[in-house]
């Protein structure tokens, strides 16, 4: 009896191993790949690139998913909206995120039930870290996707007022707007390479045949930055108006960087106030025990030896 759990233990194991590579690896059949280029060739869809093993393994993972909880159009297409101004613009975006909601769902509360059972510790104690894990595996992709998003317009903001400079110049010797964005975007790509990027994009949707106002539109949409999107509202007005477009730039740096100093007066501003928790919890009480502990330590003598 005790030779048989060992080998029953060893056989598990190794099917579930050939079971998981059989799930995720596997090859798909000769037949099976040709009646998939039979049904694209009858409905007129291309042929796709070969997917990678990383894009197998998270459909395989998010399809189960996918059909027990399919998500809304409205929730697609917003997650998508927020990946996009986070950074993350390929159409696998989405699938990707999804997979990392759920191995977080399931992956954080499973290593703390394994800690909790390897540190034999009683169940009614644990409670409440699994509970936590629970949460914590719920909110950490959303708060980090969020985070990933703030700071990346963070750095569209701070960035934007140089590129405009740099754009008036350009536009003053003589090139047009879509070779000034060129400039910018080549000479910003190692101080500021999100604007830099995001320049190259619009760049590029006018060089495939896009007008410019569509282009624009894009990059407000796709960044979702406020004042990438007035920016954007102010070139599509001056091009159809015909007005002063180096004059307009110009006047909308020079509301960037007051907008920029007054971010950073009111950042100084809050710096104070952040500042008074972590004085009032660490420091005060230890200028008290160093003041007033020689005194402590006085009275007490002078008691003791009454």
């Amino acid at each position: 009896m005790p030779i048989i759990i060992p080998f029953s233990i060893f056989g598990f194991i190794v099917f579930s191993a050939f079971g998981c590579y059989w799930f995720f690896f596997r090859q798909p059949s000769a037949a099976s790949e040709r009646l998939e280029q039979l049904r694209n060739e009858q409905a007129g869809i291309e042929p796709q690139v070969t997917e990678t093993i990383t894009e197998r393994l998270v459909e395989h993972v998010v399809e189960p998913v996918n059909r027990l909880v399919p998500p809304s159009a409205s929730e697609a297409k917003k997650l998508q909206k927020k990946l996009m101004h986070a950074g993350f613009r390929s159409p696998n975006a989405p699938l990707v995120y999804r997979a990392i909601q759920l191995i977080s769902l399931l992956g954080i509360p499973l290593i703390t039930v394994l800690v909790i059972v390897a540190s034999a510790r009683p169940l009614n104690d644990s409670l409440m870290w699994i509970v936590l894990s629970v949460g914590v595996g719920f909110l950490a992709p959303r708060v980090t996707l969020d985070n990933l998003t703030k700071s990346r317009q963070q750095r569209l903001q701070w960035g934007l007022a140089d590129a405009l400079d740099l754009m008036v110049v350009s536009v003053e010797a003589g090139l047009g707007v879509n070779a000034a964005m060129v400039r910018v975007s080549d000479e910003m790509r190692d101080v500021y390479p999100d604007i830099s990027k995001e320049f190259e994009l619009v760049n590029l949707e006018i060089r495939v045949g896009r007008d410019r106002e569509e282009a624009l539109r894009n990059l407000a949409e796709r960044t979702g930055v406020e004042d990438l999107r007035g920016l954007c509202a102010m070139l599509i007005q001056a091009d159809r108006f015909g007005s002063s477009i180096t004059r307009a730039i110009r006047v909308y740096s020079e509301s960037l960087r007051t907008k920029r100093r007054q971010r950073a007066e009111q950042a100084a501003q809050k710096a104070a106030v952040k500042l008074l928790f972590p004085l009032a919890v660490f420091l005060f009480p230890t200028l008290f025990i160093v003041i007033l502990g020689p005194a402590a330590l006085q009275l007490m003598d002078s008691f003791l030896k009454k």
